[in-house]
């Protein structure tokens, strides 16, 4: 299996620290967001990984390289201008092949087993892991329906988490443009061809300074 960790956004919620420095490579208690990624990746025996890089590409692979270091091989996928979620995953694609892939966001944090995000099923295009609703998006995204279906009517709804396990075809309407990952997924979640899970461990979007620091006071804390 392979994964691909996307890195390309600018982080305009996170300035000024992201203006000199790409936002996965900010650090929360000694270590680079995208760091935890890698390590329990690899921790995982998942260590095929596709970065996506636009903003501050260089410094992504001057300071990740070819992964040896994680005990994973990267590749990057390169946008000139950031194509958003779905086109940026599209552009990656010939680097991705034609399995089922993890998707996880630079981004957040997360103590799930990627090993427990299970493949979607024959007839699916994606299975996504949902959370609980932070308070800074309490009116979460998606419901799951009594079949683990994602459906926009049923509730209570829940908050993506930015971790999914994507087949290849979900991104063909976003090829060579940029797109949000909510285009590609409107139409396959009204033809239910989406499942979900439920995570309810640990899990933030790092979205922001104040979030970045609740993660490193979290991490100080755990390791006290």
């Amino acid at each position: 299996m392979k994964a691909m960790l996307m890195a390309a956004g600018r982080g305009e919620r996170m300035r000024p620290l992201t203006d000199c420095t790409a936002k996965p490579l900010l650090k929360a208690n000694g270590t680079r967001l995208i760091e935890f990624h890698l390590h329990k990746l690899a921790g995982s025996g998942i260590t095929e990984i596709v970065i996506n890089t636009s903003w501050q590409a260089q410094q992504v692979r001057d300071c990740l390289g070819d992964g040896s270091h994680y005990g994973v091989c990267i590749n990057y996928s390169h946008e000139p201008q950031a194509l958003e979620t779905a086109g940026g995953v599209a552009n990656a694609l010939p680097l991705l092949g034609d399995a089922p892939f993890l998707l996880i966001s630079a981004d957040i944090w997360c103590d799930i087993d990627f090993q427990t995000v299970l493949s979607p099923r024959d007839d699916e295009l994606a299975r996504l892991v949902m959370v609980d609703n932070p308070q800074h998006h309490a009116g979460g995204d998606f419901g799951l329906d009594s079949n683990g279906t994602i459906t926009s009517a049923a509730k209570p709804k829940y908050t993506y988490s930015g971790i999914g396990m994507y087949k290849p075809k979900l991104f063909k309407l976003a090829a060579n443009k940029s797109m949000p990952l909510r285009e590609v997924l409107t139409p396959a979640i009204e033809q239910r061809q989406i499942s979900g899970q439920h995570h309810t461990g640990k899990w933030l979007d790092i979205g922001t300074p104040e979030r970045l620091h609740e993660l490193h006071t979290y991490l100080l804390c755990k390791t006290d």
